[in-house]
């Protein structure tokens, strides 16, 4: 038994990216290239559940700065 994939499978390849410290691999073939599109807004995070505090509505409306 050996690891190794047969001699004519298509294999990815390592492509030098000139001014760059990685390199990067070739797609792996019949697969998509394309990143995915985040078109969708991310669902909010459900309201944790019992007794409020006096600053719990603006902590729950405060977005930090990364996002």
């Amino acid at each position: 038994m050996t690891d190794e994939p047969a001699a004519s499978a298509p294999r990815q390849r390592v492509v030098r990216v000139a001014g760059s410290r990685r390199a990067r691999l070739t797609p792996v073939p019949g697969s998509d290239p394309e990143p995915e599109t985040g078109t969708e807004p991310s669902p909010r995070p459900a309201r944790p559940k019992g007794a409020k505090g006096p600053n719990d509505d603006q902590l729950i409306q405060d977005v930090p700065p990364h996002y």
